[in-house]
């Protein structure tokens, strides 16, 4: 039984350490494709309104009601120590820094995670990759390249529409529930939050772009096994793609701190 274990461990070692590799060498692949020409500008277009735009009104409605109830939750505590002025500056130093970042990545990942995988899942169980192989067109430069810049592109940017909307809808519940002004807060805000706190949370969804990104055309280029193989890959990614990006963050806002 000993012997079985050790065995188990070692083959769940060498699996993971190959995995790894795989995914880095399909990285590296995918941004050389990215980078290199012809770059077909449409693909990417049509990749960013996939991924960015309609990702647009579940970011704005997610991060307005988280920041609601973050001043909801904090006036509690605040107003009994006579600190009512200080829940908006707080509130919006979280979002800047975590909140904004974090929150839209995963519901982002999550949704074009599933997306993209279903996508490139679909394709590559119906052959119709080995048909763009066939045809002396590169899958990469094709599938991976354009979904990848998306990403790139959209992140930051539905990271700076949720800080903006948790941040509106934090200033208009302290006005409602505190009776705190909205210039009272803006200028407490103003004097908290630096171009630093706003430039380090952003700077992190370039990173989570490139995770969802690869995670979901990665596995979707391995899906297999008809259409439960696409939903079991599908699955797969947001599970993946919503852990790393956590794991990420942590890594990332330790590394910031010590830069």
């Amino acid at each position: 039984m000993f012997t079985n274990l050790i065995e188990r461990i070692g083959s769940y070692i060498l699996n993971l350490i190959e995995t790894v590799g795989e995914i880095l060498i399909f990285l590296y692949k995918s941004i050389i494709a990215t980078f290199t020409r012809p770059f077909n500008f449409k693909l990417v277009l049509e990749q960013i309104d996939e991924i960015g735009f309609k990702s647009i009104p579940i970011v704005i409605a997610s991060a307005m009601a988280i920041g609601m109830v973050m001043v909801v939750q904090l006036a509690w505590g605040f107003v009994n120590f006579g600190a009512k002025g200080l829940v908006g500056p707080l509130v919006s130093l979280s979002f800047v820094r975590e909140l904004g970042p974090v929150v839209a990545s995963l519901l982002v990942g999550g949704r074009v995670g599933a997306g993209i995988t279903a996508e490139i899942g679909s394709m590559k169980v119906t052959e119709q990759i080995d048909a763009i192989r066939t045809m002396g067109a590169d899958p990469m430069k094709k599938l991976v390249a354009p979904r990848l810049l998306a990403a790139i592109i959209s992140f930051p940017i539905l990271a700076m529409i949720a800080d903006f909307s948790g941040i509106l809808g934090a200033m208009i519940m302290s006005n409602i529930d505190l009776d705190v002004k909205p210039q009272l807060f803006l200028s407490t805000m103003l004097e908290w939050v630096t171009k630093e706190d706003v430039i380090s949370g952003i700077a992190k969804t370039f990173f989570f772009g490139i995770i969802v990104a690869i995670t979901g055309c990665y596995i979707g280029m391995r899906a297999e096994g008809g259409t439960q193989g696409v939903g079991r890959a599908t699955t797969e990614t947001v599970v993946v793609a919503l852990l790393l990006i956590i794991i990420g963050d942590f890594i990332l806002t330790k590394l910031f701190l010590l830069l």
